[in-house]
Order: C-alpha cells, then structure tokens, then sequence
C-alpha cells in the first residue's frame, strides 16, 4: 500500500496517474489546471511538441482590477478567457486535465465556463 504523506502530494499522485491515459495533441490539445489557494492557472498544451498554446490565470492584469483567485467568480473568469484565447488560436477542442483535483467547485465552474465560451470537450 501507497502512503502519502500530504494532501498535494496525494494530489500528485492522482495528476500522474490521470497523465498515464491523457495526452494533448496538435489537433487536441492538453486544457491543464492548477489551483492554489490564492489563484487560478489555465494552460492548453500540446505535448507532442512540449509547448504551451495559451495560457491563462486569476493573477492577470493589474492588482486593482482583477479579481481574487480563490472564489468561483475568478475561475469562471478565467475559464472563459483561456477559451477566448484558444478560439483566437483556432483552437477548439481540447482534453481537459483537472490536475489531480476533484472535479468540483472552482474546476468545475472553471471548466463549464470554458465550455460556454465554445471550447468543446
């Protein structure tokens, strides 16, 4: 039997496990998120060529105007941005990679916004 010792570490433990079976492709690229407690990033990657497409998160912009990172309002930001983004790449599928978090709250509401703004998966 595995032990982990901390709560990231066994949510590492999930994030290879998931990377095992999902890869980003150029036609299909890799939509990737990591939560802190404070923000919110977003990256689409292909991992065939190693590169990130686009990229997005709650600490964009100036301090006065963005938004904090650790509420649902900033990953549906967020979310919705990361899909703008990728649009104005021609990208409209991705796989989404939840990170080894549990698909809910900010991720879910991060990856429904995503999926509002066009991008499909």
């Amino acid at each position: 039997m595995l032990t982990i010792s901390s709560k990231n570490a066994n949510r590492r433990h999930v994030h290879d496990r998931i990377r095992k079976k999902i890869q980003g492709t150029p036609e299909r690229p890799r939509l990737n998120v990591y939560r802190s407690l404070n923000h919110i990033y977003v990256q689409v990657i292909d991992d065939m060529s190693g590169a990130t497409l686009v990229s997005a998160n709650s600490a964009e912009g100036e301090k006065g105007a963005r938004k904090t990172g650790g509420n649902l309002a900033a990953a549906k930001s967020v979310g919705k941005t990361v899909a703008e983004r990728a649009k104005a790449k021609g990208i409209s599928k991705v796989v989404f990679d939840r990170g080894g978090y549990i698909y809910h709250g900010r991720v879910k509401a991060l990856a429904d916004a995503a999926r509002e703004a066009g991008l499909q998966f």
